[in-house]
């Protein structure tokens, strides 16, 4: 995409436009983000003579866990693109999801109505079908969290977020750590709520608690799920923190399906566990499409705004609309990066070939059953789950493939210089910077 406009805070001149980088949620689908880091990190860094520079990250989901990986590693990022693959490659399921035969029975009380287990004194989890403290540590030991400070002090990275469902209510809280003071006002939006803080494991848990499948968080007091359930691929932020430019991140296929597999999906509809994959699809809905359309929309109507009032039409414009709703428009150039293949399918083939890492008994029977409780070809639930180092290393090269096939468009997103592309808008009141209390 080229020269997109959306809403966000008014930004004083700089040096150089910011690039955010937003990665969506999708359980074990991370893997193919992944992938595209590390092709940025190698591939197109040796295209452009440098590292292409990433001033703001911003996930949900899984898309959290890695935001949180590429802001604690930003000081180093050539070492990054192999940390990040090589933590995805020596993943197994059973280490992180406990699949023992206890958990199994504890899953099937829950879903016949059975209240979860209370939660033990000074835990920070409660319900949720499976048992994730493997993954729990998984994060705790992988990210490097002292990192994250230290790149927002060193400027490194300007800024990360992470957005996470709100239990209670069902609002979107978007938690923020910045080096910079942050817009005073948000959004206007009465169902999405910012919250300055020092992104700490919690958040990022917490923005990764798949819906009904892992448990919710406690951050403070309050409980916390999936942020994909309103927010899959969180953009508004990384407008909002500033990005001037953006690569986003995807991890939904969308194109026409094969009719062997429109005939699959019609024969497997009545199967529970095909319905679950195709239900979890539904909360964890992309919006991406639609937000690009937006924002192409808002483009067509400021370049005929600028065709028939000359070049103070965007700024008189914006003028009144800070006024009236707290935002200017501003141009955005985006580019947009999805899976070419249905990633739901690859799950269902690595089934098929055998090759999971999986040593226990019960957890290699019931993962065989997850892949034949849906279509043949095509594994939705599953490929949430798959947390497979083999599994991994597939999604790793298709990201690395369409990051490739983008290739000349990313080039383009990340060619900034000093004094190319500052923004031309005023200075914009700012809030408070981060809480120094990590949650």
């Amino acid at each position: 995409m080229r020269l997109l406009y959306n809403d966000g805070p008014v930004q004083a001149p700089r040096s150089r436009p910011k690039i955010g980088f937003v990665l969506s949620g999708g359980g074990s689908r991370g893997a193919y983000e992944a992938g595209i880091i590390h092709y940025l990190r190698t591939d197109l860094a040796k295209r452009m003579g440098r590292q292409p520079p990433i001033d703001i990250v911003t996930g949900t989901s899984v898309g959290a866990i890695n935001a949180a990986f590429l802001a604690a590693t930003a000081a180093d990022p050539v070492s990054q693109a192999e940390q990040i693959v090589s933590a995805w490659r020596a993943l197994r399921i059973e280490e992180l999801i406990s699949l023992k035969g206890r958990d199994v029975l504890r899953a099937g009380r829950m879903m016949l109505g059975g209240d979860p287990p209370p939660p033990a004194p000074g835990s920070f989890r409660y319900g949720g079908l499976l048992d994730t403290q493997g993954l729990e540590r998984f994060v705790l030991r992988v990210i490097p969290w002292r990192g994250i400070d230290r790149s927002l002090r060193e400027r490194h990275l300007s800024a990360i977020s992470v957005s996470a469902t709100h239990v209670g209510t069902g609002h979107t809280v978007v938690f923020l750590s910045s080096s910079d003071p942050m817009p005073r006002e948000w959004s206007r939006d009465p169902f999405v709520r910012h919250r300055a803080a020092r992104i700490g494991p919690r958040h990022v848990l917490a923005s990764a608690a798949i819906p009904m499948l892992f448990p919710a968080v406690k951050i403070g007091d309050e409980f916390f799920t999936d942020g994909g359930l309103r927010q899959n691929t969180p953009m508004s932020p990384a407008i909002r923190l500033g990005a001037d430019r953006m690569l986003l991140v995807s991890l939904r296929h969308v194109k026409p399906q094969p009719k062997i597999i429109e005939k699959e999906r019609t024969e497997a509809y009545p199967k529970p566990l095909f319905l679950a994959g195709k239900a979890l699809n539904a909360l964890l809905l992309d919006h991406t499409e639609y937000d690009l359309a937006r924002m192409q929309r808002i483009n067509l109507i400021l370049e005929a705004g600028h065709a028939s009032f000359g070049d103070r039409f965007e700024a008189m414009m914006n003028q009144e609309l800070v006024k009236l709703r707290g935002a200017p428009l501003r141009r955005i150039q985006a580019v947009h990066i999805r899976p070419s293949e249905d990633i739901g399918a690859i799950a269902a083939a690595f089934v098929r070939s055998g090759r999971m890492k999986v040593d226990g008994m019960i957890a290699r029977r019931l993962i065989s059953r997850l892949a034949a409780g849906e279509a043949a070809h095509e594994s939705d639930l599953l490929s949430y789950l798959l947390f497979d180092g083999d599994f991994a290393s597939e999604l790793i090269e298709l990201g690395r493939r369409d990051a490739r096939a983008k290739e000349d468009d990313l080039a383009a997103l990340f060619d900034v210089e000093d004094g190319k592309g500052a923004a031309e808008n005023a200075p914009a009141e700012v809030g408070v910077s981060a809480a120094k209390d990590r949650l």
